[in-house]
């Protein structure tokens, strides 16, 4: 039924706006099979590795003309094999709305979106679409944007309930990612070589009572502040970034949080070379009053400290923190296709318990990317992790498997399947 609705208001919508400036409509398909041996968490010794193939079927249409703009994104993502052959209807739901917003420009540089939409800053530590994930990440938000000669600011508010209540506004909906309120700012000025940005976030979190049957007890609240630039410096380019966290990590729990990241990178022809360091702060092994550990809520962490997602994805929140210190290259070979490089060499922000050592192992990562045809493009990955006993021992002190790895393959093909534009008379 979701399916048809949705499936139906975009046909409508094409349409409807047959007289507009433009009307687009295009997809976004991409299959990607994994074998997951240690991807996550580490694989305990003894213990089968996983494969399946997953799927992400998208349909966006998009709407503008000088004032306003519509946009529409629906999505299948789903596990091959996960719905029987003649089921009747969706058995997991995976069918779902990804965006759904209206843009309206007051004058050439006032504009307000209102909707479902994503939120995609800078290199998207802290704030990223999660393009790798197949259901990707959007906020039900209000956004006002100032945009004039190179200056950008965004200024975003949410207010998430999850339903229509008669009484209260507690927000049930539990999970480390889940606001009920939030405000943001970002501001960005471009020049000719670099960039300079600052964002402040300000997220709530529904606190409960602590009775058998929790009930709404107001709200805790955690804030993200700092910059990101990026500049040419000789023949390198300078990328880095600051950020401080505070507020509350738990409604009792202070929160004193930093991370800092900075990257040289240099291209002296089809081949690029980066070297860089990140650190995420984090608590001891040790009962403290505050809490040290930064965790990047918001942004597309696969792309950070390794593709195996060990840390930071879904995990590692509340723990030791991280350095990374790295060195990648990019090697050109043919004019639609490159391989990567990705080298990774972890340690623990925190002390650890028993004089342990803050070493937590390395890893490798490998990327193959090919241009097949016009909108069809193939990843082909593999990474291997190089553990140690301080790693097994922050992620459970299970016993890992003597080998860590991961393997993928993926398609992405992405046709435009509609596109038309009029003068307006």
């Amino acid at each position: 039924m979701k399916k048809t609705l949705y499936l139906f208001s975009l046909g409508f919508l094409l349409v409807a706006q047959a007289h507009a400036q433009s009307v687009s409509l295009d997809a976004d398909i991409r299959p990607r099979f994994e074998y997951r041996h240690g991807y996550g968490s580490p694989l305990p010794e003894g213990a089968d590795p996983a494969a399946f193939v997953t799927q992400r079927s998208r349909l966006n249409f998009g709407y503008a003309d000088t004032k306003l703009k519509v946009y529409f994104s629906v999505q299948d993502v789903s596990t091959w094999g996960d719905t029987r052959q003649l089921a009747i209807n969706d058995e997991n739901n995976s069918f779902s709305l990804f965006q759904a917003w209206l843009s309206y420009s007051f004058t050439d540089t006032w504009s307000m979106k209102l909707g479902r939409q994503t939120f995609s800053y800078d290199d998207q530590r802290m704030l990223g679409e999660v393009d790798w994930t197949m259901q990707g990440r959007f906020h039900d938000a209000a956004t006002l944007t100032y945009a004039k000669n190179g200056f950008k600011t965004d200024l975003a508010i949410a207010f998430n309930q999850e339903s229509q209540k008669n009484e209260g506004s507690g927000y049930g909906i539990n999970g480390f990612y889940s606001y009920k309120v939030m405000q943001m700012l970002h501001a960005k000025k471009t020049f000719e070589k670099g960039s300079v940005s600052f964002l402040f976030m300000n997220n709530g979190f529904q606190k409960f009572t602590e009775e058998s049957t929790p009930q709404p007890d107001g709200v805790y609240y955690r804030q993200t502040t700092g910059t990101y630039f990026t500049f040419p410096l000789a023949a390198f380019t300078m990328t880095g970034s600051a950020y401080l966290q505070t507020g509350k990590s738990t409604p009792t729990t202070d929160l004193n949080a930093y991370q800092y990241m900075l990257e040289a990178r240099y291209k002296p022809g089809k081949t690029t070379f980066m070297l860089g360091f990140e650190a995420l702060s984090g608590s001891d092994q040790t009962a403290e009053s505050k809490e040290k550990s930064f965790f990047p809520l918001y942004g597309t962490n696969h792309k950070f400290n390794g593709y195996m997602d060990l840390f930071y994805v879904g995990n590692h929140a509340n723990n030791v923190g991280l350095n990374d210190f790295y060195a990648n290259t990019v090697i050109s070979t043919g004019e639609n296709s490159n391989i990567a490089a990705y080298l990774h060499f972890f340690s623990a922000n925190g002390e650890l318990k028993d004089n342990q050592s803050q070493y937590l192992g390395s890893e490798l990562d490998l990327v193959f990317s090919k241009t097949i045809a016009k909108n069809i493009k193939m990843n082909v990955g593999y990474s291997q992790f190089f553990d140690t006993e301080s790693m097994a021992s922050i992620k459970g002190g299970i016993q890992p498997a003597s080998t860590q790895n991961w393997g993928w393959v993926q398609l992405i093909v992405t046709p435009t399947l509609f596109k038309h534009s009029w003068k307006e008379e």
